[in-house]
């Protein structure tokens, strides 16, 4: 009996997951898609504590997965992407209040040219004395559409402005809209970042690619107990990988870490959602379709396990 409680609770951490969040603006109701309000903030960071999820620094979690540890349920990871001004008149407050860490993600443009909804370099080193800064780019593109050249151009830029303004060196790097497919990853990895964040809706385990962790946005009007529900789905993405210009997508084929499952859903956009059955956890199915916007999501679940792809254009791969 005691061998089996043991068992059991092995089964439960070795597949455990943390959650990864990002938001944008704070406290600033003229772009309700982007924002969250403050009293929807505390409302969530209420929750965290009364219901003992534990908020680390993005740096902890990175630092788990590449050791290897297993990563407790109860983590949870706040970011910041784009260094919007209203973080630093309205949301920071909340943070130092619930002694929260977060990490922000710097549009290094926004600052540099002085934009007026975005932090000056003065505040942002004020936001470095409580939590991490990191690199979103330097004149948030879309890398997609970008020639290898032209994403290179734009993370040598922000880069050496980062270092220059904010004297220390970024350690991860989030890609502006969430957008990125094969050619953009290699790209952003081949500049030493310890870790690569997207923006798709999901969660971390111990199986999770450092170079490709999922965040669920809490922006808007967001279900955060929803978010904390799903759990990694073990996946390996063959087809598709990213979106030609014409928008077909013929197939899809991904494998899975549940070898026993025998149904699982996917869910593609502007196409909905429906069962599929599985041999060996593999989802393999035609699609047959077009995805007629720049950017579609494709999510693939078995049970509250989930793994998405974000399919955007690649303007320079036929």
């Amino acid at each position: 009996m005691k061998s089996f409680w043991l068992l059991l609770f092995l089964c439960t951490w070795i597949w455990a997951d943390a959650h990864i969040f990002v938001y944008h603006r704070f406290g600033d109701s003229r772009y309700p898609s982007t924002n969250t309000t403050l009293e929807e903030l505390r409302k969530e960071f209420t929750y965290f504590k009364e219901h003992q999820y534990t908020v680390v620094p993005l740096s902890k979690l990175i630092a788990a997965l590449k050791a290897k540890e297993t990563i407790p349920d109860n983590w949870v990871v706040l970011t910041i992407d784009d260094n919007y001004k209203s973080f630093y008149q309205n949301g920071l407050a909340l943070f130092q209040e619930f002694k929260y860490p977060f990490s922000m993600f710097v549009y290094v443009g926004a600052t540099e040219q002085k934009y007026g909804d975005f932090m000056s370099w003065n505040e942002l080193k004020e936001c470095a004395k409580y939590g991490e800064l990191e690199f979103h780019s330097m004149h948030h593109p879309h890398m997609t559409t970008f020639t290898d050249e032209n994403i290179k151009k734009d993370f040598d830029e922000g880069l050496a402005l980062f270092e220059k303004h904010l004297e220390q060196k970024p350690h991860f790097f989030s890609y502006p809209f969430g957008e990125f497919n094969p050619r953009v990853k290699a790209i952003a990895q081949s500049y030493g970042f310890e870790a690569i964040l997207n923006q798709n809706m999901g969660a971390v385990a111990s199986f999770s690619d450092v170079f490709d962790l999922d965040r669920s946005a809490l922006v808007g009007k967001s279900d955060l107990q929803s978010f904390l529900k799903y759990k990694a789905l073990n996946a390996t993405w063959i087809e598709p990988l990213f979106l030609k210009k014409d928008g077909k997508v013929s197939h899809l084929h991904v494998k899975t870490a549940e070898t026993q499952a025998h149904k699982g859903g996917i869910y593609i956009s502007e196409n909905g959602y429906r069962e599929i059955a599985l041999n060996e956890g593999v989802f393999e199915t035609d699609i047959n379709t077009t995805l007629t916007k720049e950017r579609s999501r494709i999510l693939i679940s078995v049970g509250t396990k989930i793994s998405t792809k974000l399919m955007v254009k690649d303007n320079v791969i036929q």
